[in-house]
């Protein structure tokens, strides 16, 4: 298996997953067409496209998927809740078509249905789905596995349950969310008071505080790599989420280090693929 992060932020986030044969891409934030110039940018060409998994119906998830249809055929794999949220949406374009009546348009007939209890499989690649605290409709996480292989998709999450912790044993590569610094939130003047009590809260975003916490005392070293997604361009620094979660690293008992590479995602290009 392989991964890359074909953008991540408050902007968009989409994650490709691929086997030998299988391709599935994990969120749809992007536009459709940045999602495809990444795609292509990564060798990878949209009709080799086996699904796109939906975690949750947020714009910065779910933002490009209406459009990414028309021009994609495979099927869209995201739970009922999710699948409901993503209809709600009220807004409605100059020749007053409502988006919702839209997106049900273009997502009818092409849903596979999830629950976080139960693994489904594409392609050749098993899917494990577990729930992440977010206020999102039944937002998840994912362990994809494949011949003895897994990575894990923890983004959007507000704090680690004992659920996330133990899906994260033994994984090989984990991408997961370091959204902001906790001072860097407390002190910024663009972000009001309600939306640092939300980014912030249990359902929130997760802190490179929080995510340096799981690093030294919950983190089982199994992973070669960590990717830190969803870093806010206003509260946050890429050099400061990387510091933190290498400190956290360093500062592991002698017995249980771990020989873990951390990798930044950025808003506006993949990272490289990471292969297993």
């Amino acid at each position: 298996m392989k991964v890359t992060v074909l953008g991540s932020g408050s902007t968009g986030n989409a994650v490709l997953i691929s086997s030998d044969t299988t391709n599935v891409l994990v969120d749809a934030g992007l536009s459709a067409r940045e999602i495809l110039r990444r795609l292509s940018e990564v060798g990878v060409a949209s009709d080799k496209l086996d699904a796109i998994l939906i975690t949750h119906e947020h714009g910065d998830h779910a933002g490009g998927l209406r459009v990414l249809l028309s021009q994609v055929g495979c099927p869209v794999f995201m739970s009922g809740a999710t699948e409901d949220a993503y209809y709600s949406n009220r807004k409605i374009d100059a020749k007053g078509n409502g988006e919702g009546i839209k997106r049900r348009d273009a997502l009818k007939g092409r849903t596979a249905d999830i629950v976080s209890d139960q693994e489904f499989r594409i392609g050749d690649i098993d899917f494990e789905p577990f729930s992440l605290p977010h206020d999102a409709a039944d937002n998840f996480g994912f362990v994809a596995k494949h011949h003895g292989t897994k990575i894990a998709t923890a983004m959007d999450l507000g704090h680690f349950t004992p659920l996330i912790k133990e899906k994260l044993l033994g994984c090989d590569v984990i991408v997961v969310e370091s959204n902001h610094s906790r001072d860097m939130l407390r002190t910024c003047s663009v972000y009001s008071w309600e939306l640092k009590q939300r980014i912030a809260a249990k359902t929130g975003h997760l802190s490179n505080e929080d995510l340096a916490d799981w690093l030294t005392d919950g983190f089982d070293g199994s992973a070669r790599h960590i990717v830190l997604t969803h870093l806010s361009q206003r509260a946050n620094d890429p050099h400061l989420a990387r510091i933190t979660a290498e400190s956290a690293l360093k500062m592991r008992s002698p017995l249980f280090r771990a020989e873990t590479t951390i990798t930044i995602s950025a808003p506006k290009s993949p990272t490289p693929w990471i292969y297993l």
